[in-house]
């Protein structure tokens, strides 16, 4: 999957789960990097008031959240400037 995501977003900082944490199986990633989605917005917004999930799931992108669903993955908030991705 990291590699995946690197290749749609090759400015997006990952890093294993186990390197941030000692979890096993996931990927690390930060939130606060502005990294964008085609359409300009970042691609994480822990704050986004989007309760119609018109652009955001979760606070997640739609374009990145489609991708890792897409690939059997999900996003989960470690906390505001961190999100992790886990295998489902």
């Amino acid at each position: 999957m990291m590699a995946k995501l690197e290749a749609k977003y090759p400015k997006l900082f990952m890093r294993t789960t186990e390197e941030f944490n000692g979890s096993k199986g996931g990927i690390w990633s930060s939130a606060e990097n502005g990294d964008e989605a085609k359409d300009g917005f970042n691609l994480f917004n822990y704050y986004s008031e989007d309760y119609n999930e018109v652009r955001y799931h979760i606070g997640v992108h739609k374009e990145i959240y489609n991708l890792l669903e897409k690939n059997g993955w999900y996003a989960e908030w470690n906390d505001p400037g961190t999100i992790m991705f886990w295998e489902q």
